[in-house]
């Protein structure tokens, strides 16, 4: 109850969205709302493409609401430019209401398979079930700051065990098609037996989202060399230290 509710709308048209809610709920907005909802569209674009009102009273408790373009949370689902709403989606959410856009439906499925592929690189060659939910749950944190110096490493914790279930019903499926992966839902047990032949690795590197590809690719190529995508990753999949350097991307 104590809990800040956390909402985000995807918009086909946020000019049109922001101007009909300024016109509803002026006061969820800050001073921004006096520029209006062109300029507030504008501002909504940069960074991780997501505006957000916060602090606002709703039935008793405080919540907070984004809004995202629907294109750019569908390049953010396909590509982790900044995986700030795809991060968020890879953990288990109650979806209120979706229409039928078939591009979106194949960009939340396509960012589960992109969070397991990235999961089973950093993995060792066996694993429990949890281990997999820990990682995945891990993935958008990987380069935050507070969770490098252990300032909160229990907050991964604290996402996976209380909803071990709600990750099951999330990735059963995918789990289920994937051929490394012996998936006894019934049971909910997971044996996993991950290929870490240079040539699994590969496989799985080129499988990666763009951005991840193009950060592991900066990381591993020397300044000046300019070598292609492929060539630097099947470098990286020869590399016995390879889940180390797609935790750095």
């Amino acid at each position: 109850q104590n809990n800040m509710l956390d909402f985000v709308f995807a918009v086909d048209d946020s000019v049109t969205w922001h101007m009909m809610n300024l016109l509803k709920n002026r006061s969820h907005y800050s001073f921004l709302k006096v520029f209006g909802p062109k300029q507030i569209s504008s501002i909504q674009s940069y960074g991780a493409g997501i505006y957000y009102n916060t602090l606002v009273p709703c039935n008793g408790r405080m919540i907070k609401y984004g809004v995202i373009s629907t294109d750019t949370l569908i390049d953010d689902l396909l590509h982790w430019k900044t995986l700030y709403v795809a991060g968020r989606l890879q953990k288990p959410v109650k979806i209120l209401t979706q229409n039928e856009n078939s591009k979106l439906q194949a960009a939340l499925v396509s960012n589960l398979k992109s969070a397991v592929t990235a999961a089973f690189l950093m993995l060792p060659e066996s694993f429990s079930e949890e281990d997999l939910y820990m990682q995945i749950a891990g993935l958008s944190y990987s380069g935050d700051f507070r969770m490098i110096i252990g300032e909160d490493r229990s907050k991964v914790q604290n996402i996976v065990k209380p909803n071990v279930l709600h990750f099951q019903k999330l990735y059963s499926n995918i789990l289920q098609d994937c051929p490394q992966v012996v998936y006894k839902h019934h049971l909910g047990r997971l044996e996993a037996s991950i290929d870490k032949s240079p040539e699994g690795q590969f496989t799985q590197l080129m499988a990666l989202p763009r951005t991840l590809q193009q950060k592991i690719t900066s990381l591993v190529d020397p300044p000046g060399k300019n070598r292609d995508v492929e060539e630097i990753l099947l470098q990286v999949a020869h590399d016995p230290d390879c889940g180390f350097v797609v935790h750095q991307g």
